[in-house]
């Protein structure tokens, strides 16, 4: 088993679909760390030798920012939006879409389950 930017890649998948698993790395990545590194797209996580598992880590280390790195200057963006007290700040803070979407419909992944609003009752249709 590969172990990669501290992911371990499944075995039995092709190389290109397998580096999806490390969070910051989406197909055309993959596809160019491949090339990079000289592997043929069909081949398997199971067929790569030590040497090339470790070209792999190095450009991974070298060239791209992935997993807890990543993870952490994202979260720092957001809390420097919701600091400064923007529009986009605001939006994360109340927990609202921020690219406007709208919310009088929809919205539901962003603003968790519908609660209900006491008073309020729909007339009974007959």
């Amino acid at each position: 088993m590969a172990r990669i930017a501290g992911v371990n890649l499944p075995t039995n998948k092709r190389v290109v679909i397998a580096l999806r698993y490390i969070y910051g790395i989406g197909p055309a990545k993959a596809r160019e760390i491949c090339t990079k590194v000289g592997i043929a797209e069909p081949k398997r996580v199971n067929q790569l030798s030590d040497a090339e598992v470790l070209q792999i880590r190095e450009i991974i280390d070298r060239d791209y920012q992935v997993e807890g790195d990543l993870r952490r200057e994202i979260a720092m963006n957001i809390k420097r939006l919701m600091d400064l007290g923007c529009y986009r700040g605001l939006r994360h803070r109340k927990g609202l879409p921020v690219r406007g979407q709208r919310t009088h419909t929809n919205a539901r992944t962003r603003k968790g389950k519908a609660r209900p609003i006491a008073g309020k009752k729909i007339a009974a249709r007959k």
